[in-house]
């Protein structure tokens, strides 16, 4: 077979990456591997076509995006094939693979952050009305967590990592104070194990059974199911046994998941393997919740190749290469029915205590003997001689079982071949699971298929003893000898033997024999993950033996030291170093030192010269944005890369923080509440070379941007600096064009908020960060230019100051400033006010008395008014911020809340043009809707106009590309869209007012002056009865027919006419209007940043 593929790169390692090496060797493709440090001697290092060693050693080197991007690269690979765990669901991984030109085995970045993501995956179950659980869909904090604890009647919740799967990051929680530490635990695991610390909390069901379809999709249409796999046999949320297919499951359940996978599957076009799992009740089986997708291979693929015959590994490389099902020979119909069974049982090196408690094993294997025979499949990565490390997961190898004619007893059946192929497996060196699983397979209950997710959990101490009785008699002679491990020695009677419960190398021996010991005093030092790790007394007493001496290869549990723990001496003074609690380490004291020399306290000149323009420092503007004490920041000890032109305390003393103070910290967190109050904070200093760019920040700010795309995370930027700086000589670039913080700051646009503040001076790349932004505030002090004096004089286009380039006064009619404030005091505080309608609702507020509005509009159908005061009146009090409201006068765009829930409004200045839309206030409305788009913001939309401005001027303006703008940006909208008619509603520009037409709002509503039509009255009685009103000659007669044709068109035009033929939803009274609002607003549930189909901002 010939593929467009010729090399691929398998980003993983163990078994999978064995896995995916020999399913290229099938489809003729070269393989390349990739392997840690000290991860050389793994299988699928020789299995693999070629490999190349990673940069760094452990978990982290197959989590370095970068580096694997440029090895697949530097390769010559074509495509990634991502295996499963480590960055198999991470969408950066993916963006970063295409970014390079490099084809992703698997979905699309898009697909991935839809379904890998468990929080979307859930709000698309939601939309598709598939059964879920109760749980927070989204990202969780603590706060979050606790509150939906205290709505779970039976108190049972589980915490999840929303990244990532195979259980890791998985808390069951039956108390409510273990809630804290478990979420904790679920945070750091999986941060550790996929990059990501975000979890989510739902409801947990004891009783249940966990079911799984396999889906395969092609990216052009085609899409099939593989039937499903029971996973139930679960211990701590790791997978130990699955079947294919489910025994038992009801007919009707079995349609419902295949049907529910599909249709989640269908909407977002799945391209590659996806399994999407569900809880089925255990007790009656006729209930389902669905729980998550892993849109990836799973580890517990073969036993779905088992009964399908379908290469799932291959299918998934035929498909990146861009083979269709079809062309691949599968269809819905092919793979409907299967007469086979199939279990896979995981082989683990794992330690099992008497207790139950487990533990990673380690050492080499001094044997490896596994089944084979019909119907017996072996996927691992073991052999003799391979040192295993307790680094990376435990698991060994997968043995496979399957057994044709099913209908035939077939589950007794397979559940007896699979007790023998597991008796034939012969391990030795690592300690394994094997004679768990064999007590799990020969338990009744499993017979019966009478087994749940909690069985193994509610079984284990029957479990873990029967497992040791197995051992025993299976062991009838000692293999320890002929196995190389070393013989322990055991310590006399009554004596304490201390050991170090871990592999590893002994380094040293703190004590000597006769030495009397507290308890917890250090005795040993031994190496294990080029960690040292203090073996300590578990008693006090006398040293009777050292049983090893520095240099022993260690493995769990042997004995290093004898201690008798009745030696009265014991009690006595041991020299125990005194030291008091506040005693400062020599070590940490000289970082201390450092840091403070970056607080403004340390730096009087730079505050003075601060205080000399009336501004404030960068750090006092960080201070003025951030809560109290939440702010961490990021590279604050970096120093200006002018070491080879300055001494370091020069450069300590000149460049604090390299002129850049970043990080992340919390925003408005005292009224909000939820995930969306962290944000990332960056401000330049502008005592530090002017504010401009060195080479160390522009690094930090990629640092910042990159937390921040992770995570999700809103940007708030100070901006003020002169651009470049070319001072910074340690390092040799030439041009200078490579630089990319621009391009990184561009691609956050429309995955969370990006404010930008101006003070002072910002020119050149300080003022492209700046345009990036989606919103603009700028202090009245502000110059704002893509150059500065100094590169406009370069460039021969005269001599100009400062001040003279891009004012306030240029910036704000131009549309360029959003925001015009006072000073960075004001300016801060209008950030986190912007900030917080994206961040969500408040409880607090106020309005004003409604029935105002029943008088805001004139009688006098020609007398103007002012939209503003409407606005105020029908939005709680002090809520209305508006945006550019110097540019594009004649339509209003401003943010607001309603009983505190936040939405976008623009509307009509009937005081500028009588409200006729131009050129400018199309662009600024378009704009506005784009931006309340992208992160799912209602909008409301006070239309009171006579449609687009026309004439030869205004075509000078670009009118017909601007109009048409308006209308594609609100074509676009997915929020809920509100139009409230106040008076006038004409031609084309009151259909863009309402999203392009009447029946695109949610709610159409008009008050009781609205009047209607396709073009304003006047205009249209002058143009449709031009030749009538000519043919009177008297100007008296021909004034009063005129009058009377606008009177009876304005009759046929008005509110409750067109309402009365069903144009409009309603004609309401001014005074209900805000009750409307808010319904439209309590109906809405916001979706995840990033999560809309248009995900971007237009920076005009």
């Amino acid at each position: 077979m010939s593929l467009s593929l010729k090399a691929v790169l398998i980003a993983n390692r163990g078994e999978i990456s064995v896995r995916v090496a020999r399913a290229l060797a099938e489809l003729e493709i070269e393989s390349v591997a990739i392997y840690a440090s000290d991860d050389a001697d793994s299988l699928h290092v020789q299995v693999a076509d070629r490999a190349v060693e990673l940069p760094g050693r452990g978990v982290a080197a197959y989590l370095d995006i970068d580096s694997i991007v440029a090895v697949a690269k530097q390769a010559g690979c074509d495509a990634v094939h991502p295996g499963y765990g480590f960055l198999s669901e991470n969408a950066a991984f993916a963006e970063a693979c295409e970014d390079a030109g490099l084809t992703f085995v698997g979905p699309t970045p898009q697909m991935l952050l839809r379904l890998g993501d468990k929080a979307a995956a859930r709000a698309l179950a939601t939309t598709l009305d598939v059964p879920l659980l109760p749980g927070t869909n989204k990202p969780t904090t603590i706060e979050e967590a606790r509150e939906f604890y205290n709505t779970i009647d039976d108190g049972s919740v589980i915490l999840k990592a929303l990244m990532g799967g195979g259980g890791r990051g998985a808390r069951v929680v039956k108390k409510k104070s273990d809630l804290d530490a478990a979420f904790a635990a679920c945070v750091s695991e999986a941060e550790k194990a996929f990059g990501s610390g975000e979890v989510y909390i739902e409801q947990y069901l004891p009783h249940v059974r966990h079911i799984e379809v396999q889906i395969l999709g092609d990216g052009q249409g085609g899409l099939i199911h593989l039937g499903e796999r029971d996973c139930t046999l679960q211990r701590r949320h790791q997978k130990l046994v699955e079947f294919a297919p489910a025994p038992g499951l009801l007919p009707d359940v079995r349609d419902a998941l295949y049907r529910d996978s599909l249709k989640m599957a269908t909407d977002v076009g799945y391209r590659g393997a996806a399994t999407f799992e569900f809880l089925v009740d255990a007790d009656r089986g006729d209930c389902y919740w669905f729980m998550e997708v892993n849109p990836r291979i799973q580890v517990e693929h073969t036993v779905t190749e088992e009964v399908s015959g379908v290469d799932l590994v291959q299918a998934q490389l035929r498909i990146a290469a861009g083979e269709s099902l079809e062309e691949m020979g599968l269809s819905q119909t092919q793979p409907s029915e299967f007469n086979k069974y199939a279990v896979q049982l995981r082989v683990n090196m794992e330690r099992l205590e008497p207790s139950g408690d487990i533990f990673p094993a380690s050492g080499v294997l001094s044997r490896y003997e596994m089944p084979s025979g019909p119907g017996v499949r072996v996927d691992g990565f073991g052999y003799t001689g391979y040192r295993a490390i307790p680094t990376y997961d435990t698991l060994l190898a997968k043995v496979i079982v399957s057994i044709d004619d099913a209908a035939r007893d077939g589950y007794r059946r397979l559940i007896s071949k699979a007790k023998r192929a597991l008796k034939e497996c012969s391990i030795e060196g690592i300690d394994t699971n094997l004679f768990f699983q064999r007590t799990l397979l020969d338990h009744p209950a499993l017979a019966a298929n009478k087994v749940h997710t909690r069985f193994i959990e509610e079984h284990a101490a029957e479990l873990t003893a029967d497992a040791f009785e197995l051992q025993r008699a299976d062991e009838s002679d000692p293999k320890a000898e002929d196995a190389g491990v070393r013989k322990m020695e055991v310590a006399p009677p009554g004596m304490v033997s201390v050991s170090a419960r871990m592999s590893g190398n002994l380094i040293d021996i703190l004590v000597s024999e006769g030495e009397i010991v507290r308890q917890d005093q250090p005795l040993a030092i031994v190496e294990a993950m080029k960690m040292e790790h203090v073996v300590s007394a578990p008693k006090g007493g006398a040293v009777t033996k050292v049983v090893l001496a520095p240099g022993a290869q260690l493995d769990p549990d042997v004995a290093i030291i004898f201690i008798d723990p009745d030696d009265a001496s014991a009690e006595g003074d041991v020299g125990d170093e005194e030291y008091s609690i506040d005693t400062i380490p020599a070590s940490l004291e000289e970082i201390l030192d450092r840091k403070k020399l970056l607080m403004d306290e340390h730096r009087p000149d730079a505050v003075d010269r601060r205080r000399k323009t009336g501004q404030r420092t960068a750090r006092e503007n960080i201070s003025a944005i951030c809560d109290p004490q939440t702010f961490k920041e990021y590279g604050g000890l970096a120093l200006a890369e002018q070491r080879s032109r300055r001494t370091e305390e020069e450069l300590i003393r000149l460049s604090p923080a390299d002129g850049l103070v970043a990080g992340t910290a919390n925003v408005n967190s005292d009224y909000i509440s939820g995930p969306n109050t962290r944000c990332a904070v960056l401000a330049y200093d502008y005592t530090v070379f002017a504010g401009t760019q060195g080479r160390t920040n522009h690094r930090k700010m990629d640092r910042v941007f990159e937390i921040a795309r992770r995570e999700k995370l809103p940007l708030i930027l100070f901006t003020e600096g002169g651009g470049g700086r070319p001072g910074d000589v340690d390092s040799v670039i030439i041009s200078g064009l490579i630089t990319t913080t621009f391009s990184a700051l561009a691609r956050q646009s429309g995955k969370a908020p990006i404010i930008g503040i101006a003070s002072g001076r910002c020119f050149a790349g300080n003022a492209a960060l700046l345009g990036c932004c989606d919103v603009i505030i700028a202090c009245r002090n502000a110059n704002i230019g893509m150059g500065g004096p100094a590169m406009i004089e370069g460039g021969g286009l005269g001599i100009f100051r400062s001040e003279e380039i891009g004012p306030v006064d240029v910036q704000t009619s131009n549309g360029v400033i959003d925001i015009l404030v006072e000073n960075e005091e004001e300016g801060a505080a209008v950030a986190r006010k912007y900030l917080s309608y994206f961040q969500g609702s408040i409880d607090s507020w106020d309005c004003a008395d409604q029935r105002a509005l029943r008088h805001a509009i004139p009688e006098n159908r020609k007398r103007a008014f002012d939209v503003r005061r409407i606005i105020e009146t029908l939005c709680d009090a002090e809520s209305v911020l508006e945006l550019r409201p110097d540019y594009g006068i004649g339509m209003v765009t401003a943010l607001a809340r309603i009983e505190g829930r936040p939405f976008g409004l623009i509307a009509n200045n009937n005081q500028h043009l009588s409200g006729a839309i131009d050129s400018e206030g199309a662009n600024k409305a378009a704009r506005f809707i784009e931006l309340c788009n992208v992160f799912d913001l209602p909008i409301v939309s006070l239309c009171d106009t006579p449609g687009f401005m026309v004439g030869p001027d205004s075509e000078k303006e670009a009118a017909v590309r601007k109009f048409s703008r308006f209308f594609i940006k609100a074509a676009a909208l997915e929020a809920p869209l509100m139009t409230v008619i106040l008076r006038r509603a004409y031609g084309l520009g009151a259909m863009a007012m309402a999203g392009g037409d009447f029946r695109t709002p949610n709610y159409n509503v008009s008050w009781p002056m609205g009047e209607f039509g396709g073009m304003g009255l006047e205009g249209g009685v002058r143009l449709g009865f031009k030749r009538e009103l000519e043919a009177i000659d008297d100007p008296d007669e021909r004034e009063a027919m005129y009058q009377k044709m606008v009177a009876a068109a304005y009759e046929k035009g008005k509110g409750l006419n067109v309402a009365a033929h069903f144009e409009i939803d309603d004609v309401i009274d001014p005074a209900d209007t805000r009750e409307l609002i808010s319904s439209m607003l309590r109906g809405h549930t916001t979706k995840p940043w990033g999560t809309v189909s248009h995900n971007y901002i237009d920076p005009w």
